[in-house]
């Protein structure tokens, strides 16, 4: 529970980040979650639960991939098969390549390492994503010019300290559709970008080493090989190009909304570092929790689908316990907060998380809006 670049070959910017030093609230959230773990004799990691899942979500993807190419004949088969399909990619990258690469799946790296590898096998890279996701974002979470994934280019302005161009005020209706083509360009653009630029937003980053460049091609070939070559042995270049369309635009549209609604929402603080000094006021801790919102905590459906990223503060303090204990740690969290006058905010569902982002895309599109949440007077010491 460290900033997430500390200890990993840290990333380099435009100039360095730093936090409020006060670690009461971080010390005191750690040891009572140590303590429930202590007590009820529950594993963080290596529980039968992520290895079970696991089973389901592959045999899923498997399922609907063999069916989509090899007995679908008609539309109105393959293109709910397309649908099946994206969703159950969504599904791996959500539960079993986030936990693994964030060393939450399991004791052992080995373990770790090939869990996050399943991001290679549907199209992405997993050595990029850890620096863009575990190194990057995880610490400069919603700090704007820092946290590469609040970057929507000149198409969207999702914090206050992003300008605004004239057309921003319909982004609340055009970014939709937008958001499902995140997966095309990260399968198919960005991670080659990336890879020769050497920079993730306004960060430098580690080459990568050999092993890691290995992984990275020979993932991209295998993903290559199933959405592509093995398809056209079979079918038409049209139909593989839009069936791929159809799964890339649900996974793209699944895992673009889920990170909008934990922290691009009006109850998200969107902080800037004090002007020279280039540090943020809040300790770390308390940056992670302020910046993110759950959403759906009740829903046993949600959190089974999304990995317990519906527990985003949970997970932004928490990275290395598996999701499969957010719902229970929550309670813990939560109380904490409130006892050190932290701001822990969530919605009730998703589809009031779906809907708060709406207005906070509208709210940001609008001329003369800062949209700035006041920030809780009691968290000011810590």
């Amino acid at each position: 529970m460290t900033p997430a670049g500390r200890g990993r070959g840290a990333v380099s910017s435009a100039g360095a980040l730093k936090f409020g030093t006060n670690s009461a609230f971080q010390l005191e959230v750690r040891r009572r979650v140590d303590e429930y773990f202590r007590a009820t004799g529950r594993r963080q990691r290596d529980c039968w639960q992520m290895y079970l899942k696991t089973a389901i979500l592959i045999a899923g993807l498997a399922v609907s991939y063999l069916l989509l190419v090899f007995a679908a004949h008609v539309w109105w088969q393959s293109v709910p098969l397309a649908v099946l399909l994206g969703f159950a990619a969504a599904g791996i990258g959500f539960n079993i390549q986030h936990d693994g690469g964030h060393h939450a799946y399991s004791n052992h790296p080995s373990i770790n390492k090939l869990m996050a590898m399943t991001l290679d096998l549907i199209g992405g890279s997993s050595y990029l994503w850890r620096w863009k996701h575990v190194v990057i974002h995880h610490t400069f979470v919603n700090v704007t010019g820092h946290d590469s994934d609040l970057n929507l280019g000149i198409f969207g302005r999702v914090t206050p300290h992003q300008p605004r161009l004239a057309f921003h005020r319909w982004q609340h209706l055009y970014l939709w559709p937008l958001y499902g083509l995140l997966a095309i360009r990260w399968q198919l653009v960005d991670d080659f970008r990336r890879l020769i630029a050497g920079r993730i937003g306004s960060h430098r980053i580690r080459r990568p080493a050999v092993t890691d460049l290995i992984t990275l091609v020979a993932g991209k070939s295998i993903f290559f090989a199933w959405a592509f070559g093995v398809p056209l042995l079979f079918h038409p270049v049209s139909a593989v190009l839009v069936h791929y369309g159809v799964a890339a635009l649900v996974l793209g549209t699944s895992l673009s909304v889920v990170f909008q609604v934990a922290h691009c929402v009006e109850e998200a603080a969107f902080p800037l570092p004090s002007a020279g000094a280039g540090r943020i006021e809040r300790a770390w801790a308390i940056h992670q929790a302020e910046t993110t919102v759950d959403f759906a905590r009740h829903s046993r459906v949600v959190a089974w689908l999304l990995g317990g990223l519906n527990f985003q503060i949970e997970h932004h303090l928490f990275p290395r316990i598996s999701h499969v204990n957010y719902p229970a740690i929550s309670k813990v969290v939560e109380q904490t907060c409130r006892d050190f006058g932290v701001a822990y905010s969530e919605h009730r569902s998703f589809r009031e998380g779906v809907t708060a982002h709406f207005r906070w895309l509208r709210r940001m599109g609008m001329p003369n809006t800062n949209g700035q949440r006041r920030q809780p007077e009691s968290a000011s010491s810590f």
